[in-house]
C-alpha cells in the first residue's frame, strides 16, 4: 500500500522578534539597563549579540566578548566572576518581565499565518530563551491577541538552552511529530538557526522583524529602501553562515515557503 509523501507536520516558532515584539526590543533594553547598574555602559548592539540564548548564558556570552569584558574591567577593576553573572541575572529578571509585558504586540500577520497552518493540519509550537516568568507573560499576552501554540516551552525547562536542540526535541515528543525533517524551526537570531540545524529540522530565519534587524515596525517603515536592502542582505549572510535552509522577509511569507519545502521533501530532499 503506498504511503503518503513526507510533509511538514510541525512549525516551531521563537517568540520575541519572530511572532511577538517586532525588532526584539524587550530583551535588549533590559540588558543595557542592568549592566548600567554596575557602571558598565553597553550598547544595544552588544546586548543583542548573543540573543536567543538562555538569559543567564546571554550575560556570560556578553562578558566573554572583548568589548563588554573590557568595559567591565575598566568599570569594576577586575575580571568578572560567576557571582557577577548571578547578580546581573537577578537584576535583569524583573526588568525583562516588565519589558516583555510592554513589548507584547503580535507581529503583523501572525494570527492569519497560524490560522492557515492549522487549517492545513500543521501543529504549532513555541520556544524561547526567556526564563519561565517572562515566558509566561509573553504566552498570556499572545493568547489575549488570539495566538496560542499547541505546545510552549522555555529554556528553564531543559538541561541546556539554545543552541542545544532540547527544546525542539521536547516539542516533537510532546506533539508526537517525527522525523525532524517534517519540522520547520522559525526564528530571528543566529542562535535560532543553530538550534534548528542541531535538531535536524529545516531552519528558517525571519529578517524584517528580527533581533538582527533590531527595529520597531514604525522604524522599519521609515528606513530608506537602500538601507533596508543592505540590512536585509547582511542579515541573510549571517543566517546563511549559521546554516539556514531558507529566509523569509516576514512571517506572512511562511506558508509559501512551507509549500516549497513540501515540494523538496517530495523529491527526497532533507534538511
Amino acid at each position: 500500500m503506498p504511503t503518503n509523501p513526507l510533509e511538514i507536520k510541525l512549525v516551531v516558532f521563537d517568540w520575541a522578534g519572530t511572532t511577538i515584539d517586532h525588532g526584539c526590543l524587550a530583551p535588549a533594553g533590559a540588558f543595557v539597563t542592568s549592566f548600567a547598574t554596575k557602571g558598565v555602559s553597553v550598547t544595544l548592539a552588544e546586548a543583542r549579540g548573543p540573543m536567543g540564548l538562555h538569559k543567564k548564558d546571554h550575560i556570560r556570552a556578553m562578558l566573554r566578548t572583548d568589548s563588554v569584558g573590557g568595559k567591565w574591567r575598566a568599570a569594576v577593576g577586575r575580571e568578572w566572576l560567576e557571582s557577577d553573572v548571578e547578580s546581573l541575572y537577578r537584576d535583569v529578571t524583573p526588568r525583562q518581565v516588565e519589558a516583555a509585558e510592554k513589548y507584547s504586540d503580535l507581529i503583523a500577520g501572525v494570527p492569519e499565518v497560524m490560522n492557515e497552518l492549522r487549517a492545513k493540519g500543521i501543529k504549532i509550537a513555541a520556544t524561547t530563551g526567556y526564563f519561565r516568568e517572562a515566558a509566561d507573560v509573553v504566552l498570556a499576552a499572545a493568547k489575549r491577541q488570539g495566538y496560542s501554540p499547541d505546545f510552549n516551552i522555555c529554556a528553564d525547562d531543559v538541561p541546556a538552552g539554545r543552541p542545544a536542540p532540547w527544546m525542539i526535541f521536547r516539542c516533537l515528543e510532546s506533539l508526537s511529530v517525527y522525523p525532524p525533517s517534517a519540522v520547520v524551526k522559525v526564528g530571528d537570531t543566529v542562535i535560532d538557526i543553530e538550534d534548528g540545524c542541531n535538531a535536524g529540522c529545516w531552519s528558517v530565519g525571519v529578517v524584517d522583524s528580527s533581533n538582527e534587524m533590531g527595529l520597531s515596525e514604525a522604524e522599519l517603515k521609515t528606513l530608506p529602501t537602500g538601507d533596508l536592502n543592505a540590512r536585509r542582505e547582511s542579515i541573510a549572510k549571517r543566517y546563511s553562515a549559521a546554516g539556514a535552509h531558507a529566509m523569509i522577509e516576514g512571517i506572512s511569507n511562511l506558508p509559501a515557503l512551507l509549500a516549497e519545502l513540501n515540494a523538496r521533501l517530495a523529491k527526497s530532499e532533507r534538511p
